[in-house]
């Protein structure tokens, strides 16, 4: 009876999403770490999704082997789900944090639920309320001032890296409508795991296979790069769905926020990095959008349109 109590406590909930968005962060600063060390995006891509499938595979193998199960006729929306929209934002958001800020670079990835509202007013012809309108303001203002575009030689220098951060909110909004379309019939952890099969089988093909497994890393290196594929991949996806059981799309979206400040710190106590005052506030503002948008869908939870956009921020 008390364990049934704690399980279903919110407060654990909170916890969980907590948890999954400081491992993220973390996560994020680790690969700019294995980046500045001279590992290579493709390397780092290669080794966490190859690692993170085989884990989740032996795990699931051994503990639920039925959500390893999937019809023939589904494999085209598992091969889509993973070789292109999970393989496309992993390496954007990899080459992004390579070449640009971490903070900054998860930052533009916190578009894709301003991204996802976009697709429900344009393509499900959803009515656009002033909530949502205030939020897509904030939202493009603030990518604006976060990728420094105010300063036309930081634009210039760093034009890969926000184009491929850019491209990461993009991705991860495809991803996040194809995934919250086949958990409809399977368990996230299906959807997460075929994901992440395909993004690596893809990445085998477009890199020669396991040619990063065939280099010489330092002790430390090996250790972030284990890291990264089991607690910047797999656990905090676990905790993150654990949590929203408990408290909610909405309310695990807004808690996930903590992510890109939690990144900020880390990248500058241990990278060095440090933004601008004026990227700071783009970041303020991005923050808010998703918030004001989040706090929208829980007030029209019970319309379909708005309910596609809450499944549009968490980490990579």
């Amino acid at each position: 009876m008390q364990r049934d109590k704690l399980v279903q406590n919110p407060g654990w909930g909170y916890f969980y999403v907590i948890s999954a968005a400081v491992l993220w962060a973390s996560s994020g600063s680790a690969a700019k770490f294995l980046f500045n060390g001279g590992v290579t995006t493709f390397q780092v891509m290669q080794l966490r999704l190859t690692l993170a499938a085989a884990v989740l595979c032996l795990v699931l193998g051994l503990r639920r082997r039925d959500l390893l199960r999937i019809d023939l006729n589904e494999l085209p929306y598992f091969i889509s789900l993973g070789a292109l929209a999970m393989a496309g934002v992993q390496f954007c958001y990899l080459l992004a944090i390579s070449r640009i800020n971490v903070a900054a670079a998860i930052l533009l990835q916190y578009l894709a639920p301003s991204l996802i509202a976009l697709f429900t007013i344009v393509v499900v012809r959803e009515k656009l309320s002033w909530p949502v309108l205030i939020a897509l303001v904030c939202a493009t203002i603030g990518c604006y001032l976060v990728v420094g575009a105010y300063d036309l030689n930081l634009l210039s220098l760093n034009r890969i890296g926000i184009v491929a951060g850019l491209l990461s909110a993009v991705t991860f909004a495809w991803y996040s409508l194809q995934g919250e379309y086949g958990m409809r019939r399977h368990h996230p952890l299906t959807i997460h795991f075929y994901a992440i099969l395909f993004a690596a089988v893809t990445w085998n093909i477009i890199y020669p296979p396991l040619e990063a497994f065939r280099h010489a890393y330092r002790s430390i290196e090996w250790f972030w790069i284990l890291y990264i594929a089991l607690f910047g991949t797999l656990v905090p996806f676990w905790l993150y769905f654990a949590g929203i059981n408990l408290i909610r799309s909405a309310r695990a979206s807004i808690t996930a926020t903590l992510e890109p400040i939690t990144a900020g710190l880390l990248s500058y106590l241990f990278l060095g990095e440090v933004m601008a005052p004026l990227q700071i506030f783009g970041g303020i503002l991005v923050i808010a959008s998703v918030i004001l948008l989040q706090l929208k869908r829980e007030q029209d939870r019970k319309t379909p349109a708005l309910l596609k956009a809450q499944n549009g921020i968490g980490g990579t």
